[in-house]
């Protein structure tokens, strides 16, 4: 079977990351969303970042054209039945994506990869919801999409070797590594990565320094590209509440629990740059 259709869920910052580098690497997308104002930004999203590239002489106007015109918008989500291949990209809710995968299950075709961008859920869960957990899969890229190379693919219970290995065939084709992780709450990288942010959360509720200076103790100190709280703001605090949430209940070990100050921020609507305040204010 060979995927030649690629049907994205959620026309958010990763559906559409998603979207484009699918549609970079030769594949026709259907870029599905409830929301036409989120396709449309979704669209205004990807133009700009191909327009990047056309000014940066990475790609021609003309390859940039037939991108654009390999991406399909949909608001509807019977739209999957033309898909070798789904990947669901919408918000970290298990009952909401276990609701998407039992409509998809009933819309595509037999053949058809069921691929969750969950970030820390159990795939073996959301297989769960439909009746052929045999062909779901996790695959877990980084955020930005098109910037990042990694992307964790996880096999749920049942998922067949079949499956897997026609996933990271496409992986390796939209440009990106593929690495076999096992499905555990957080798989690897939210298990290491966001109890450090909460570490990082928790020594400026603590008062053991300001949030600049734990950002620029992990920058210089460690080498980090970018500080664990400014990276929390750039991910969404809402995001890494939910992820820590995940892991405190998937393990039971209190080591995951979140720290109050992003609970309280959270609260507050202070999610981050999507917001335009964090624990940083941005213009």
């Amino acid at each position: 079977m060979k995927i030649r259709k690629i049907m994205v869920i959620g026309a958010g910052q990763m559906g559409t990351g998603i979207a484009q580098v699918c549609a970079q690497a030769g594949y026709e997308v259907i870029l599905y969303d409830i929301s036409h104002a989120n396709l449309e930004e979704g669209r205004k999203r990807i133009g700009k970042n191909l327009a990047r590239q056309v000014s940066k002489r990475r790609m021609s106007e003309e390859e940039k054209g037939d991108i654009l015109a390999r991406l399909e918008d949909s608001s509807s989500l019977g739209d999957a039945a033309e898909a070798d291949m789904v990947i669901e990209a919408v918000v970290e809710n298990m009952n909401v994506k276990r609701e998407i995968f039992s409509q998809l299950d009933e819309l595509v075709q037999d053949h058809a990869i069921l691929a969750s961008n969950t970030s820390s859920l159990p795939i073996t869960e959301i297989a769960a919801a439909t009746d052929r957990p045999e062909n779901v899969i996790g695959m877990h890229f980084m955020n930005p999409v098109p910037v990042m190379r990694l992307v964790e693919i996880v096999r749920g219970l049942a998922t067949s070797d079949e499956v897997h290995k026609k996933v990271e065939e496409v992986a390796r084709t939209i440009g990106k590594v593929p690495v076999e992780v096992n499905d555990f709450p957080g798989f690897v990288s939210n298990r290491i990565l966001m109890p450090m942010i909460n570490e990082a959360i928790y020594a400026l509720y603590e008062g053991a320094a300001t949030k600049e200076a734990i950002d620029d103790v992990m920058k210089l100190g460690m080498n980090h590209p970018m500080g664990p709280i400014e990276l929390a703001d750039f991910i969404g605090l809402d995001t890494c509440l939910s992820v820590m949430e995940i892991l405190h209940e998937g393990f039971g070990d209190d080591k995951y629990r979140p720290c109050p100050l992003l609970r309280k921020y959270v609260k507050a609507g202070w999610v981050g740059k999507k917001a335009g305040r964090g624990f940083y204010i941005y213009e």
